[in-house]
């Protein structure tokens, strides 16, 4: 499974998610058989290459339909805002459906 998340820099333990329209950058993290198996962090989404299967936003109101357009999944964090905690609550199925 490979996220997209839009975060507020480019360092895995200082930056935080943000808003799909406040985002600096854009970081990909790929989960494998539970555990965080890559990371990348690109400053034009345009750039990113291969497939992505889902993107994490901070609330129901971002403007997804691009996403949603692509066959991606929304998946809402109301609390977590780092990678490890995204990550984390990934796994334990704490991450919310966008329901339309």
């Amino acid at each position: 499974m490979v996220l997209l998340l839009p975060m507020n820099g480019e360092d895995c333990e200082e930056s935080h998610l943000v808003g799909i329209l406040s985002a600096t950058h854009w970081a990909t993290i790929e989960i494998d058989e539970g555990r965080l198996i890559d990371t990348h962090f690109y400053s034009d989404r345009t750039r990113i290459e291969g497939c992505l299967d889902a993107v994490v936003v901070t609330h129901n109101y971002e403007p997804v339909m691009e996403f949603i357009d692509n066959q991606m999944m929304v998946l809402i964090a109301p609390t977590q805002r780092t990678i490890e905690d995204i990550v984390e609550a990934y796994l334990f199925r704490e991450l919310h459906d966008l329901s339309l």
